[in-house]
């Protein structure tokens, strides 16, 4: 049964919930892994860039920026309340 509830939670692993995070933690490992190379193999001139990588890490703290503002503005400086409290009556 554990296993069951495990598979249908709502974080579970159907979702990307669950493997948005799990892979992230994989990347951790990796880096963590990496600790004993010597330096000489990690850092390389003649490394290419991954401008598709770049922009995307780049992206990221903008829109998280971006919703978590749009919830901030909801929450403290709307009226949306009000005018869905004034549509019930």
């Amino acid at each position: 049964m554990a296993s069951s509830a495990f598979w249908n939670h709502p974080a579970g692993p159907k979702t990307i919930h669950f493997w948005a995070p799990t892979f992230k933690w994989c990347l951790n490992v990796a880096n963590v892994a990496d600790f004993v190379k010597p330096l000489s193999s990690l850092l390389s001139d003649s490394m290419q860039k991954n401008w598709n990588l770049f922009s995307a890490s780049s992206a990221l703290p903008a829109t998280c920026t971006y919703q978590i503002s749009r919830k901030i503005r909801k929450d403290y400086f709307s009226n949306e309340d009000d005018a869905v409290m004034a549509n019930v009556k």
